[in-house]
């Protein structure tokens, strides 16, 4: 009978994932002094503007100005980072027993609940 369809001792641990390209302690907040924003505008003028949104929001960033007429504005880092999404909280709803929090000095389940 052959043995290579039999368990011999202990497989060899896994490769870790690092080695296929995911970095797993990424910490990279973009318009840190490490990693500042890029950013491109077309005129001296709005470059002041956009240095006020970034000073404005504490953040850093790399603001080139290209004069040249067929030149495209690129402030995407900022928006991105100015519209990011806040978790959205909601109050706990006070136990039946806990002080109501209307002020009366009942109890939650005589009074409002």
């Amino acid at each position: 009978m052959s043995d290579k369809f039999f368990f011999k001792g202990r497989q060899p641990a896994r490769l870790d994932h690092t080695n296929h390209g995911f970095n797993t302690k990424s910490n990279q907040k973009l318009g840190s002094k490490k990693f500042p924003l890029t950013l491109q505008v077309v005129s001296e003028q709005r470059k002041q503007e956009v240095e006020a949104l970034v000073n404005e929001a504490n953040l850093f960033a790399n603001i080139s100005v290209d004069d040249s007429t067929d030149a495209v504005e690129s402030i995407e880092e900022l928006t991105a980072v100015l519209n990011k999404i806040k978790p959205i909280t909601f109050e706990k709803t006070p136990e039946r027993n806990s002080p109501c929090s209307c002020g009366s000095g009942k109890k939650f389940k005589k009074c409002c609940g």
